[in-house]
């Protein structure tokens, strides 16, 4: 019996070994403890990771900012997880000078004493859509690219078990930390993306991945990975850009889309299910399809630059500025369940 073994880091290599039938056993037992070593090394790679990117913090760019979380005064609180994020006290002050050297403020909204936080986007809106779609009491779940963990505050309202966002940005993992004083969450808030995801310490029941997909170069690769992200039974939670047709197939921008350069495949329903099923899941369950609207996504003062409407055709809002489709989201359910 010939097997051909092939280990790959940076070189390839393809062994030839000849075994008899009384080897198998000790071989296989061979190539499982080598794949037990090759996990545990990625593991203490990623507990590593975790903690040299906690030199981000000290960025010349993010260390005012975590300065500035260190003058916020320790007061007890009242929270209501409604669609703006409440935070209340009798002892309230001033934070408004510290939140805005926080922005650009994309998620929310937040009230926070007297300061209202009026985020670029209503993310009450999308939350709200998906709300009746999912039950996460006492279940393991994570939120890939959680931005400042606007969603995550409001799953505290299900009591899930763990609560863990993924995000390798110092910006948003501040402006969680300034929430998170005074909300004084459990939420683990973790600067890892989703390529990190299958070696993590934990392995999930619900993954929320909203809003990325359109982002990577490789989807199918991505989907595996929150497919690895899952305990052996789970489900997804995931949106994308999506464009109208019954084949399947998919848009690829020239150069960017609505004016984002890493807008890299935007497909077809039919596309997308393919996708989901080739990286392993078994179920594909379309939620809910929407058109982002100037109510949900806009310009505000707590933001830097342009908004929805800078990247719209001002002649059509049926068209991007590249004169593709404008933005559309599906929302869909994944089911791994072996």
């Amino acid at each position: 019996m010939i097997i051909h073994f092939l280990l790959f880091k940076k070189t390839t290599f393809i062994v030839n070994i000849k075994l008899t039938n009384k080897d198998i056993v000790s071989f296989a037992y061979f190539l499982t403890m080598i794949g037990i070593i090759i996990l545990k090394k990625s593991i203490m790679d990623i507990e590593q990771l975790k903690k040299d990117r906690q030199k981000w913090m000290t960025w010349k760019n993010i260390k005012p900012l975590r300065d500035a979380l260190d003058t916020l005064k320790d007061v007890e609180c009242n929270v209501e997880l409604g669609d703006v994020v409440k935070i209340t006290s009798d002892d309230k002050y001033n934070v408004e000078d510290v939140a805005r050297l926080m922005m650009p403020w994309r998620k929310g909204p937040f009230e926070i004493f007297d300061t209202f936080i009026d985020t670029e986007w209503k993310s009450n809106i999308k939350y709200n859509l998906l709300r009746p779609y999912f039950d996460l009491k006492d279940k393991r779940v994570a939120d890939i690219g959680c931005n400042n963990g606007y969603y995550l505050f409001r799953m505290q309202e299900d009591k899930p078990k763990l609560l863990v966002g993924f995000d390798p940005s110092p910006l948003y993992k501040t402006q969680f930390d300034f929430v998170n004083h005074f909300v004084k969450s459990d939420i683990v808030y973790e600067l890892l993306g989703v390529e990190h995801l299958e070696f993590y310490e934990e392995k999930f029941d619900t993954i929320f991945c909203l809003g990325v997909l359109y982002h990577r170069s490789d989807p199918v690769a991505m989907l595996k990975q929150l497919f690895k992200g899952l305990d052996k039974k789970g489900e997804v939670i995931l949106d994308t850009f999506y464009i109208e047709g019954e084949d399947e197939m998919c848009l690829c921008p020239e150069s960017s889309y609505s004016k984002i350069p890493n807008i890299y495949f935007v497909p077809t329903i039919k596309a997308l299910k393919h996708w989901c099923l080739r990286a392993g899941f078994s179920s594909f369950e379309v939620l809910e399809t929407s058109k982002t609207e100037a109510q949900e996504q806009r310009k505000t003062d707590w933001i830097e630059g342009q908004s929805l409407e800078d990247f719209l055709d001002p002649e059509d809002d049926t068209k991007t500025v590249e004169g593709y489709p404008a933005p559309a989201r599906v929302y869909v359910r994944l089911i791994k369940d072996k």
